[in-house]
Formats: C-alpha cells, structure tokens, sequence
C-alpha cells in the first residue's frame, strides 16, 4: 500500500533508508471509523494522558449517551459537572464545548473537514481552544490520511531525527522542516517510520579496526627470549 512512498524516502535520503531498513514494513493506518466530531473530541480526551488513562475517560464519556459517540448538540447541552464526573477536566470540558460550539454555527466545518486542503484544515482547527498545531497535525495524518504532513513540533519526532541524523543536540522545528523537505511529498510516512525507530535500540556502530602491533625490535626480542638467572 505504501510502496511507492517508502521507495521515495529510500531513495531520497540515505539516513531514512536506515531507519526504514530498522523498522521493517510500513504499517501505517488511518482512523476511518467515526465522525470527524468524534474524532477530534477522542484527540482532547487523549491530550496529556496515558493511553489507558485516556480510553477509560473516553469510554465513559460515550457511556453518558448510551455508549455511543455524542453529537456536538448533546455536548453542548451536557452539564459541566456531568462530564467532570465522567473524568474530563474543567480545561476539557471547555475544549469540548468549544469545539461544539464551532461545530453548530459553522466556524467550523467539520462534516466537509476533509473536503478542504490542509492549509485550511489547520486553520479552522486552531480556532477551537485546546486544539493547537500538533492536535491539528494528527488529524491530518491519522483521520484523513494527508501524505505529506510533518509534525516538526513533535518532541518524539525530533528525538528520532536527532538520533538517525547524528546530531548532537535535539533539532529546533525549523530544522525537522529543514532536513523534511527531502521526505516530500511523503512527510507522513517519515514521520510514522521516525516515532516507530524508537521503540527499537539504535543500531551498534562497526567496531574500528584494530591496530596492527609493532614488531620488537631485534635488542628487545632477544631480551625478552632470554632466560632470567636466578639470583641466590
């Protein structure tokens, strides 16, 4: 499915062909289940928690309306507390209304999402509170599949790059976009093969080759040959 990019990035830069050549098969999905509500509602509850963590609160969440996902008029007609008790923090619980707020008078259109161009995509997004670049970025990459989506942001990403480029100190943004532009237009699928290199050990370097050792010279060999004398 992802031959063609993964041939690209091989070809086009040598330090991800080895980061490819570390992780094995590109196994790379998008999230098709769902509506786009849902699923930018799934990436606040996941914010800053653990996975477990976050699909216990997620789950909960769907259990206040009959274990399914909720439509932004039934969040927004939700108490506050209700969904406190659900295990959403107060600074969620707003990044959720807001959201379906948006989402009800239009500011954003989230039922057409993937209809517009990224560019786009990220700027009716960030409008929301809660949802900044990064949020944005995974939405793009991991509900819509977009091919070329580099989350320079991303400390897990610059770790990776840090550690398949040599760098000795963790790249700035603009360097990930930098040393990314040669992924074009794949940025996704680097991306995916940059978080997932981390989860294997970085590959041991060749040892250097030993040194051949020096002949002794003729005084000393005789020396060191000669037997000693016992001395009484």
């Amino acid at each position: 499915m992802h031959t063609r990019a993964v041939s690209h990035l091989k070809k086009s830069d040598p330090a991800m062909a080895q980061v490819i050549d570390l992780v094995g098969p590109c196994r790379f999905a998008v999230r098709a289940e769902g509506t786009h509500f849902d699923h930018i509602v799934r990436a606040i509850v996941y914010q800053q928690l653990s996975g477990k963590a976050a699909s216990t609160i997620y789950a909960r969440v769907h259990a206040l309306y009959g274990d399914r996902p909720p439509t932004a008029a039934e969040v927004l007609a939700t108490d506050d507390a209700t969904l406190r008790g659900a295990g959403l923090s107060w600074a969620k619980i707003k990044y959720v209304k807001d959201l379906s707020a948006h989402a009800l008078d239009g500011r954003l259109p989230v039922d057409r999402l993937h209809e517009l161009d990224d560019a786009a995509i990220m700027h009716a997004l960030v409008q929301v509170k809660g949802i900044g670049r990064w949020s944005a970025q995974m939405f793009l990459m991991f509900r819509l599949g977009r091919p070329n989506v580099i989350p320079e942001l991303d400390l897990g990403i610059r770790k990776a790059v840090q550690r398949a480029y040599g760098l000795r100190k963790l790249p700035t943004p603009a360097r990930v976009q930098e040393i990314g532009a040669r992924w074009e237009p794949y940025g996704t699928i680097a991306a995916w093969y940059l978080w997932r290199s981390l989860e294997h050990a970085k590959p041991s370097r060749r040892p250097a080759p030993s040194r051949p050792r020096r002949k002794a010279s003729p005084k000393k060999a005789r020396k060191a040959s000669s037997p000693r004398r016992n001395r009484t």
